[in-house]
């Protein structure tokens, strides 16, 4: 078996003296797709920060790549919410590109030959050719995700941390989002952390969850995890989830209807 990417052993982060997660023991692997679950609030996205280096445990010890965490690896991509674009709202989605190709180097980056052409590839890759050119505020939401694939891509990295890439996007633009990720880890070994409200995209690409909740965890496959019993468990109160077709629905955890699906027909569970 490969040796794990990224490794974390009773791993705890806590705000002040409320407990966020605890007792976390993880192997994530090269070409993993591992999904992390939870309501607001739950750690996720801190989580995430562990990894690239912006937060520190408050317990335990993570390695990522053998070695505890550090700032702007360029083994590690990273594609962030889709909030954080202000200060590179009017670049180029090939300016964007660039950044993460050769971005990572000090001082004066000269726009040689092999940098464009690297851009250029990095652009067809993931299918935003037709809009290189186009300042990155007037993209679409899925346009915009895919320059940001690429540019966390750029680097050829062995993990990649998407960090709720799904956010306002139509179902079409969903797919093609987690079709990209997919198809990388796939072709390269690349390790997947995927952190989402929403299950059901990426439901069949899953390899494992991670579920965060009222300051405790579950680690397991789809089916091990997204469970009655389990998810009754973390929260401590009765949950249902409840398979519709190819879908799961999860009906009794807190902020169900900010994180789950509507039933067919459009209710709400």
């Amino acid at each position: 078996m490969a040796d794990a990417l990224i490794s974390l052993r009773r791993a705890a982060l806590s705000y002040g003296e409320r407990v966020v997660w605890r007792d976390l023991d993880l192997d994530v692997r090269p070409g993993e797709f591992l999904a992390v679950l939870g309501p607001n609030g739950a750690g996720k996205t801190s989580f995430v920060r562990a990894l690239l280096g912006q937060r520190r445990l408050s317990a335990g010890t993570l390695t990522v790549l053998g070695r505890p965490p550090g700032r702007g690896s360029r083994h590690i991509g990273y594609v962030p919410q889709q909030a954080a674009l202000s200060a590179q709202a009017m670049l180029r989605a090939r300016d964007l590109v660039r950044l993460g190709v050769d971005g990572h180097r000090f001082g004066p980056r000269p726009r040689t030959g092999a940098v464009r052409r690297r851009a250029d590839e990095i652009l067809a890759s993931v299918g935003a050719t037709a809009y290189a050119d186009v300042p990155v505020a007037l993209l679409s939401g899925g346009e915009r995700q895919r320059v940001r694939i690429g540019q966390a891509l750029a680097t050829d990295p062995r993990i990649l941390l998407c960090d709720e890439p799904l956010l306002s996007l139509d179902l079409h633009h969903q797919r093609a989002v987690t079709e990209l990720v997919d198809a990388r880890r796939r072709s390269h070994g690349t390790a997947v952390v995927f952190v989402t409200h929403e299950i059901n995209p990426v439901l069949g690409l899953v390899d494992r969850v991670l579920y965060l909740a009222r300051g405790g965890h579950r680690v397991g496959t789809p089916d091990e995890v997204l469970t009655s019993e389990a998810l009754s468990r973390l929260y401590g109160t009765q949950v249902d989830v409840v398979r519709v077709r190819d879908r799961v629905v999860v009906v009794g955890a807190p902020e169900e209807a900010a994180h789950h699906p509507q039933l067919p027909g459009g209710a709400r569970p």
